[in-house]
């Protein structure tokens, strides 16, 4: 349950009326030769390369059917159930058509969508301009969360579920001191936005979308990049993108925030985190914030672009706690740098057991190699595990009593780099397996002997932390070289390779990563050995939340040492952090938020659309978050605020300029706790079994 108080309408693609009427509606489409040849060569592609070896039968069949219709209406708000039942024919036919490369179903099934957004659009429109009447004393609701609610019977149906959203919207802008006349114009002006960007759908839109119904089905991470697409995906991947260095895709008919480049411009504000929602763009430091609320996702991304220096200011929503206001955050335009992308240390001074202890750290925000340099010869040319080579020299010269490993909000990168970091704490061994689409399994290896570090070593993860992020923690769990600490990680356990096309490219998975304990990293990630409390929920991200992802399996396990474990003395460990957790403020903080917001999820998706229920829900809200956060403060022995707003002044920044977050930093302190904790244990345990042995003799 997701509830909004921002979904007046629900555009990711295009709808209309019953009847179809004739004047003003756009010229039909149709496919283009090219996309005959483009969808045979994403067929044999898929078909010859994919991991998942899956039959383009009847079966497969249906279930593009139902993809394709919830791609294109995933609220079940423009088509009416006499479209479906219209569609129905098309259900065990897509198999042959795409044998074929005929589209001509696909794009029927999406002009009748087409002519369906565009009538609603201009019915919103017309009431709108009329001044319909809304009365916002009656005690009535509107139900955001509509993917498995009947498809619509009638107009009169259709008509009271988009009155409803109209009168949402006008509610919420009512709500942000907005008069009535001005909220019609914004809305006036959103809705015309929105059918203008329906009629500038053209052939090539069409195509990817069928396409990407088709390709869904093999898993969430093969995809189809038409040449324009193709473009904007070298930019982000290449990083020299001048922006606010932030990873978007469209959810709904909200542009969605998947992931924060670390130490970009939006990632520094310390305001904006995944699954937010962007729902206004405004130019500067006094531009109009622009309402892109059911806007393609590449018309919004060209928006947030800019020139390096540039003011740019974004109208934020939170997805996961709907009820609070947006807020607007504003970002410098900026490159991300390579060398604020490289990894950071520090020292941690931490008093445990009556004693003071020099820790190190270690923050790795992703696993990078610059390919270029390496090309070219250059001998310093930069990567992950000579970077973190060189910070473990530094921070031994420092007498560091541990070191913390911090792979939080780590995405990934290379897969060579993280084989390589491993490879920095243990002698030499297998760090990772990777089974191809035919079951042929590779085994990477370190096989350099040198140990840069043999001291005690945490891992810190979270929910983001992904793929080569996973790789370095399994393996160190694997070897019981390190304790893993924080959240269960993403669980993308996959390996994507760019393919050209004649028209376009096709990002294709073709193999999966295991650990060499044999369990895949895939759906599952990495479970840590003591749990943190997390706010992300993993029904939202993480792969698992993801349609058609590949599922968890084993292969044989990779013969590999290990070093002495702290295993037996896991639970003496996880006992004692959550003695000391029930007493700390941030962590006791935390456990707040996660259980309000799982009290959240479990509310009805309905929203009230009367004006004291929805004023009263928001300033409940607001009141716990407030009443939250002086709950810390007084514990802290720190003075209470009257506004949320107030902490921004107050907080402290870090080395690369990003705001330091107390739970985010309670938790680095904690987590050295525990691996101090463990050392003593097992040093006492040693002194046990030396005292025991010397007794015998």
């Amino acid at each position: 349950m997701h509830r909004s108080l921002l979904k007046p309408l629900f555009i990711t693609a295009f709808s209309l009326l019953i009847p179809i009427t004739a004047n003003a509606l756009s010229t039909p489409l149709k496919s283009e030769p090219v996309h005959k040849q483009t969808l045979l060569e994403i067929t044999e592609s898929l078909k010859l390369g994919h991991y998942n070896r899956i039959k383009l039968n009847d079966t497969l069949s249906s279930q593009i059917f139902d993809q394709y219709l919830k791609d294109l209406d995933p609220s079940r708000s423009y088509f009416y159930q006499s479209d479906i039942d219209d569609f129905e024919k098309y259900r065990l036919t897509i198999d042959d058509n795409i044998k074929k490369g005929d589209l001509n179903d696909a794009y029927f099934i999406f002009n009748r969508f087409q002519k369906r957004i565009e009538d609603r659009l201009k019915f919103t429109i017309k009431e709108l301009e009329e001044g319909k009447e809304f009365d916002f004393s009656v005690d009535e609701s509107l139900d955001t969360d509509r993917e498995s609610a009947p498809w619509i019977n009638n107009i009169e149906e259709m008509n009271a579920l988009w009155d409803r959203r109209l009168k949402s919207a006008l509610l919420n802008l009512k709500l942000a001191d907005k008069d009535d006349d001005d909220a019609r114009k914004v809305l006036i002006k959103r809705y015309n936005n929105q059918l203008k960007r329906a009629l500038q759908v053209n052939s090539e839109d069409v195509f990817q979308t069928f396409a990407n119904a088709f390709t869904k089905q093999y898993d969430p991470h093969t995809q189809y990049f038409s040449p324009r697409k193709s473009e904007n995906f070298k930019i982000n991947m290449s990083l020299s993108l001048e922006g606010i260095g932030a990873v978007l895709k469209s959810e709904n008919e909200f542009t969605q925030i998947v992931r924060l480049v670390p130490a970009g411009p939006a990632d520094k504000t310390g305001q904006l985190k995944a699954t937010d929602r962007i729902v206004g763009v405004g130019q500067g430091d006094e531009g109009e914030i622009e309402d892109v609320i059911g806007w393609r996702l590449d018309d919004v991304v060209q928006l947030i672009r800019g020139a390096k220096g540039t003011t740019v200011r974004l109208e934020i929503k939170s997805s996961e706690q709907e009820e609070i206001p947006s807020k607007i955050v504003k970002i410098v335009r900026n490159k991300v740098k390579l060398e604020e992308q490289s990894a950071q240390k520090r020292v941690l001074e931490v008093k445990h057991l009556g004693r003071d202890f020099r820790l190190g750290v270690i923050e790795i925000p992703a696993f990078y190699i610059d390919f270029a340099a390496l090309q070219r010869g250059d001998e310093d040319y930069k990567s992950t595990s000579r970077d973190v080579e060189k910070l473990i020299k530094e921070l031994d010269n420092e007498n560091i009593d541990g070191l913390i490993i911090d792979l939080r909000n780590n995405g990934g990168g290379s897969l060579r780099e993280a084989n390589d970091t491993v490879g920095l704490f243990i002698k030499h061994g297998p760090t990772v397996q990777v089974k191809n689409s035919s079951g042929r399994v590779e085994v990477l290896r370190d096989r350099d002997p040198k140990v840069a570090y043999s001291g005690p070593v945490s891992v810190l993860v979270n929910r983001l932390s992904a793929s080569a992020s996973e790789i370095f923690a399994g393996a160190m769990q694997d070897y019981n070289r390190g304790i893993v600490i924080g959240g269960q990680t993403f669980g993308k356990g996959t390996v994507q390779t760019l393919l050209p096309l004649n028209h376009g490219q096709l990002k294709l998975t073709h193999a999966k990563f295991y650990r060499i304990s044999g369990e895949s990293t895939q759906n599952k990630g990495v479970h840590p050995d003591i749990d943190f409390p997390t706010l992300y929920d993993p029904e939202i991200i993480g792969e698992s939340a993801l349609e058609q992802a590949l599922s968890w399996d084993k292969v044989r396990s990779a013969p590999h040492g290990t070093y002495p474990s702290v295993k037996a003395f896991l639970n003496q460990v996880d006992k004692r952090h959550q003695s000391r957790s029930m007493t700390n403020p941030d962590f006791v903080f935390m456990r707040e938020q996660v259980e309000r917001l799982n009290e959240v999820r479990k509310e009805s998706s309905l929203i009230p659309l009367q004006e004291t229920a929805l004023k009263k829900e928001r300033d409940s809200a607001e009141k716990w978050q407030l009443d939250a956060e002086n709950r810390r403060r007084a514990q802290k022995k720190l003075p209470p605020i009257s506004k949320l707003s107030e902490l921004e002044d107050e907080q402290k920044k870090d080395s690369q300029g990003r705001p330091i977050n107390p739970e985010a930093e309670a938790m680095l302190v904690e987590s050295g706790r525990i691996l101090l904790d463990a050392v003593f244990m097992q040093l006492q345990y040693s002194a046990a079994q030396a005292k025991a042995e010397e007794n015998k003799k």
